[in-house]
């Protein structure tokens, strides 16, 4: 898909594994499209700033989402249609557009992360300096989070860390546009960047 990523690194699903689904596209021209402009728009960018990223969970064929949407306790996926453009990659949106997530670990920052819990620095990093990303949902072990690329991107960033959950910013807040520096001067400093 990509200089450092091949479309392998994005199949690997426990879903898959556990239910004995095969995690298969339907339509792999569209997966390995939006795949590449992922890797190559989003992923390869931080990689190349950051150091090793490390793929948690992607792509997920219809059928792999559908189960997981089913024991939504057990595996939290949002049902299909939601998730189209999303983790399924090969179904354009409701709207017609393209799109692609991928659960990432920025393996350099795990160490800052946890001595500091500040994971907006790497959120603001993006955000100023990844102009192609859609979204960002950052969970809280290892600063794990969702990184989307999309035809029509939204430009938000959630997340579901304790004393943080919610919106970080999104398009009409007042800490959307302008240079965000200061949020992470130090986290670069930090880690000799």
């Amino acid at each position: 898909l990509s200089d450092s990523f091949f479309m392998r690194d994005f199949l690997h699903s426990e879903i898959s594994e556990i239910e004995g689904i095969p995690n298969i596209p339907e339509n792999p021209d569209l997966a390995i499209e939006v795949g590449k402009c992922l890797c190559e728009n989003v992923l390869e960018p931080i990689q190349e700033k950051f150091g090793r990223v490390s793929i948690r969970s992607a792509y997920r064929s219809p059928s792999v989402n559908a189960k997981g949407a089913e024991n939504r306790n057990q595996y939290n996926c949002a049902r299909n249609e939601a998730n189209y453009a999303g983790h399924i990659w090969d179904y354009r949106d409701e709207d017609g557009f393209m799109g692609a997530t991928a659960c990432i670990v920025v393996n350099r920052f795990i160490s800052y992360y946890e001595s500091t819990g500040n994971w907006q620095a790497l959120a603001w990093w993006i955000h100023d300096n990844i102009p192609e990303y859609s979204s960002m949902y950052f969970f809280p072990k290892l600063a794990a989070f969702n990184v989307s690329w999309h035809e029509r991107p939204k430009k938000t960033i959630k997340s579901h860390i304790n004393g943080s959950k919610g919106v970080l910013t999104k398009p009409g807040m007042d800490n959307f546009t302008g240079e965000h520096l200061n949020e992470y001067r130090e986290m670069l400093k930090e880690l000799k960047l």
